[in-house]
């Protein structure tokens, strides 16, 4: 028990919740020890309507971002009661407000939040419009209230400068060990090889997010903290954590021919499924000692389990044919490469939690980081070529104000007593896309539901006003807490919080349930039918632009490795930074076709088409790690122009490929290489032949010319039927758009 509670509280999300409910509760339970409650609320609200905005960066960033806050939530308050007794005035302007407010969310995550505070601002100024100079008061308070959640935010950041990131390297080693966990599970014949592979896109998309979080926050703070050792610590581990999952994400085996092999040898596969298993264990062990803050101890003994792998490979080597074990020993080779590597760069990770950390140990990693950062720019042109319905975010923008003006003008008509909490239910459900929409509609009215019958069950028992306010103190924590992790019930706690507070207020408990049940039903039912109605952006509409970034990032990241290949030397910072763009995309392509799948059935245009190039892509990106992984890790060989030849068709399939998918391309360059291609992949093999035949070195060296003449063939091999398999699916993807 201890321990759940001990791990739920190390949460990311909770320390964020526990900021904004010290920032929120503090001045109430001040000013209402002066008998000025009302201040202290406009002070919570002030704070509330900031947290929004206070996501992860450096700290100059977060202290600009939470300003512009403020700024924000305090105009669209101040506007809001100025205008609300000139209708005339009050109404257009108010849509105007709210569209701009929508629109500034082209400028990223940053400006979405900010534009979730100013639109939230809005709703409750609504409800609660104040008169003559008690507005400028008002506002007043409210600047008063988010400078005072801007001070907590900073003492908390002062306290464990570093608590941030580590949970979030917390969160990626235990998001990398289910990823090595699946791999460990395509070894079991029994166990459906489709849904693990889905679960290792599903996982690539949230790995690419916590990758942006670490990025943002060691890289950009390396100005104010790069010479610590904390920070090359936090640096290093996550540059390993990128390196296994490229060379996890690049080592792929044909599972069904290894299963067809080693048929009479099954020990070999169960050895390395235990040892992949024990990777993906020590993966996690390090994130609990993170997460619980505790000295890391080592539980497995990685290369004992190696030597295991390797008896066994002797083993079968020994005891099988000749000629068969040819091939078998060079495919356990790459296997056991593979698993030295990994657990190589997991013992690194170790000793940076065990042994003292060294400049030497970071030395090389920390050239031109800046590059991996998306830029930050908010020019005016970004906003105007967003000005028009091809663009998602100008008809959500549109949606939302239509949607909150209908709010109003239903409420006032059917006399609902608090119409803010329909417009409050509106910004916080109605979004971009159908499916999440849809989602957050029905996990918000189960939530209102669930907390208001809690809620009053609890009123109804306990009478106490301390009792029920350190309920409220509780409901509001866990609302916050849940909110980004599992909105249903971060819905059903801010709901208990919300009728605590007007129990406390109104002897009228009940009308306050059933008020907020049935304005949270109307503002769901309006968010609903505004995103199916309105200038709907249907998931197929968006799908084929993040595949066409997909192959394009694939493009990229092939250039770079033949670049390699060509001219040898260190890795580039082209290189990896095209290695992250070609991850990030086929993340983003993943994300897009899950919301797909999420929307009705009319809307899932070819869906088996679609998902058909999504691990197309997965499996090219793979293939792509794989062969820079290993010419990374070896020594290679000049390269031909046999391989130039075949990486240019490959390049020239995805080229066209992306022309394909382009509407606005004209007639799509064709492909013929065929002959061509054929004699170049008759010269690559004879590589192979000419190196057993012209061998005089000695037997080690000729296994690793061997080992690489068949691993880069074999690559250019799959490679080439990946760009050519896309390019046809592509094609039929065109055809019947």
């Amino acid at each position: 028990m201890f321990k759940s509670v001990q791990k739920f509280t190390a949460q990311t999300h909770f320390t964020s919740a526990l900021k904004i409910t010290v920032a929120a509760v503090l001045p109430v339970i001040f000013f209402a020890s002066l008998d000025k409650f009302e201040i202290g609320f406009s002070f919570a609200l002030g704070a509330i309507l900031t947290y929004p905005s206070d996501i992860p960066s450096n700290l100059k960033h977060k202290i600009n971002g939470i300003l512009v806050a403020i700024l924000i939530i305090t105009v669209a308050a101040v506007m809001v009661s100025v205008l609300y007794p000139y209708p005339f005035f009050f109404y257009p302007i108010l849509a105007l407000a709210l569209f701009f407010l929508s629109m500034i969310s082209v400028y990223g995550q940053r400006a979405t939040m900010v534009s979730f505070s100013g639109l939230l601002s809005i709703a409750l100024a609504t409800g609660h419009v104040q008169e003559g100079v008690s507005i400028f008061i008002n506002g007043g308070y409210i600047i008063g209230g988010g400078l005072f959640y801007l001070l907590v935010s900073l003492i908390f950041y002062k306290i464990r400068p570093f608590r941030y990131v580590e949970l979030e390297i917390a969160e990626c080693l235990k998001l990398t060990s289910k990823y090595l966990k699946l791999r460990g599970d395509l070894w079991d014949a029994k166990k459906p090889r489709e849904k693990i592979i889905k679960g290792q896109l599903l996982l690539q998309v949230d790995l690419n997010t916590t990758h942006e979080n670490i990025r943002e926050i060691l890289i950009r703070n390396r100005s104010n903290s790069g010479g610590s050792n904390q920070n090359r610590k936090m640096l290093l581990i996550f540059v390993s954590l990128i390196d296994i999952l490229e060379l996890a994400l690049s080592t792929s085996f044909n599972h069904q021919k290894f299963n067809q092999k080693f048929g009479n040898y099954p020990e070999i596969l169960k050895n390395y499924q235990n040892l992949a298993y024990n990777l993906a264990s020590t993966l996690k062990r390090i994130s609990v000692s993170i997460q619980e803050n505790k000295k890391y101890i080592s539980q497995h003994e990685l290369f004992n389990d190696l030597e295991v792998l390797e008896n066994a490979i002797s083993e079968y080597s020994n005891n099988a044919d000749l000629t068969e074990a040819h091939e078998g020993v060079l495919m356990l080779s790459n296997m056991r490469d593979y698993v030295e590597r990994q657990i190589e760069k997991i013992k690194v990770l170790e000793r940076a939690f065990t042994n003292p950390m060294d400049k030497l140990d970071t030395k090389g990693i920390e050239k031109d980081l800046e590059k991996f950062l998306t830029p930050l720019y908010y020019p005016w042109s970004t906003l105007q070529n967003n000005l028009s319905f091809s663009s998602t975010i100008f008809r959500h923008s549109l949606r939302l104000t239509l949607t909150i003006l209908a709010g109003i003008v239903i409420g006032n008509l059917v006399s609902v007593e608090k119409v803010y909490w329909i417009l409050l239910t509106i910004v916080v459900i109605l979004r971009p896309g159908y499916g999440l929409t849809k989602q957050r509609s029905y996990e918000r009215i189960f939530g209102t539901i669930l907390g208001g019958l809690i809620a009053f069950g609890i009123i109804t028992l306990v009478q106490n006003p301390l009792a029920i306010s350190v309920f409220a103190v509780i409901a509001m924590l866990l609302g916050f807490t849940f909110t980004q992790t599992n909105y249903k019930i971060g819905a059903t706690f801010v709901t208990i919080y919300v009728v605590f507070i007007y129990a406390m207020l109104t002897p009228n408990v009940r009308d306050v349930v059933q008020f907020r049940v049935m304005d949270t039903l109307i503002g769901g039912f309006l968010a609903f039918a505004a995103n199916y109605l309105l200038w709907p952006a249907w998931e197929f509409m968006n799908v084929q632009v993040f595949l066409q970034k997909s192959i394009k990032a694939n493009y990229e990241y092939l250039k770079e490795i033949s670049i390699f290949y060509n001219k040898k030397g260190e890795v580039t910072t082209s290189y990896k930074v095209a290695r992250k763009f070609a991850f990030i995309e086929i993340g983003n392509l993943m994300n897009s076709f899950q919301r797909m799948t999420q929307e009705p059935k009319s809307k899932q245009k070819q869906l088996p088409q679609l998902y058909k190039l999504v691990e197309l892509n997965y499996s090219l990106v793979s293939s792509a790690a794989s062969l820079g992984t290993y010419i990374q890790t070896h020594k290679t060989t000049k390269a031909s122009e046999a391989f130039n030849v075949v990486m240019d068709t490959v390049w020239k399939n995805l080229h066209v490929a992306m022309e394909t998918l382009d509407a606005s391309a004209k007639n799509p360059v064709q492909t013929d290489q065929k002959t061509d291609l054929e004699v170049r992949f008759v010269e690559l093999k004879n590589i192979r032949s000419k190196e057993i035949r012209e061998n005089s070195g000695s037997e080690a060296e000729f296994q690793l010319k061997m080992q690489e003449a068949q691993l880069v063939i074999e690559q250019l091999i799959w490679l080439t039927n990946l760009s050519e398999s896309i390019l046809k699916a592509s094609r039929k993807l065109a055809e019947t758009d």
